[in-house]
């Protein structure tokens, strides 16, 4: 197993308000320590005419709805809500969410008087009490973020990082659909997060069997040189210290355990799906 740094909302000219076309795409997106994409361009199919033998490129598209935006990936189309806060007409997604696979929590670095803008915030806070009830029906959507890069420079701001067997796109996304994945702000941000309990180990989007006995949670975090972390479980924020560069713990009893990493602006450098604890 090993981990690829992925975009999976991604246009090029082809789509409105696109600048970059797919040779562009594809340089900046090696440029930015990306190991795959999804071209997922609005209300078409993905074309590709660029070949790059160190770039995995998933075809998807963005369907625009006026009850939101979500995405298709791959050939089993994966499911996404894209952006459902996004502050703009028939950006806001107003339907159920039965019948999709994954929420975009964090979307695009655009320009905005709004704190990390509102609608990111929004959309975690959104996730993030729907986890419990997901996880304990068994259902939970993982989070992913994205570009959704229309102009220079937005490519792999956020990304995903994501643990598959292999970098292919079923690999990929089945991993995406498990949840083994978490979104950094940048290719500078790294980290690794894990829970053990009875000699047992578990990862992002895995499941530990604790026996009832108190989990431990270690987490190492690279890239971010100042800022916060908060330890989330099923009952909100149960740590919050700030980042030293020294390895980061925490001990209890929980149903889930989520880690947010934010920068001292309050901007997030990086956000884990949940381990969850049986």
């Amino acid at each position: 197993m090993s981990w690829y740094r992925g975009d999976f909302h991604v246009h090029t000219n082809r789509s409105h308000g696109g600048e970059l076309t797919p040779a562009e795409i594809t340089v900046a997106a090696r440029a930015c320590g990306l190991d795959v994409i999804a071209v997922t361009e609005h209300d078409r199919p993905a074309e590709w005419p660029v070949t790059d033998d160190d770039l995995l490129v998933i075809p998807g598209r963005e369907n625009l709805t006026p009850g939101g935006h979500w995405l298709a990936l791959g050939p089993d189309v994966l499911r996404v809500v894209a952006h459902p806060h996004a502050p703009y007409p028939g950006g806001t997604f107003t339907g159920p969410l039965d019948g999709f696979d994954l929420v975009e929590v964090w979307n695009g670095r655009w320009t905005s008087d709004l704190p990390w803008n509102a609608d990111n915030e929004a959309a975690l806070a959104d996730w993030g009490r729907a986890l419990p009830a997901g996880v304990r029906a068994g259902s939970w959507r993982p989070a992913i973020g994205n570009s959704d890069v229309h102009l220079r420079d937005q490519i792999g701001t956020p990304q995903t990082v994501v643990r598959a067997g292999e970098l292919s796109a079923a690999a990929v996304l089945a991993a995406l659909r498990a949840g083994h994945c978490w979104i950094a702000g940048s290719a500078a941000v790294d980290l690794s997060f894990t829970a053990r309990a009875g000699g047992h180990v578990a990862g992002i989007g895995e499941i530990l069997a604790t026996g009832g006995a108190p989990a431990v949670v270690e987490l190492r975090v690279t890239g971010v040189p100042a800022g916060e972390v908060t330890v989330h479980t099923e009952c909100g924020p149960v740590l919050a210290v700030p980042i030293s560069g020294e390895p980061i713990t925490w001990s209890g009893r929980a149903e889930l355990v989520r880690v947010e990493i934010r920068h001292p602006s309050g901007h997030p450098a990086a956000l884990t799906n949940p381990i969850i604890l049986v």
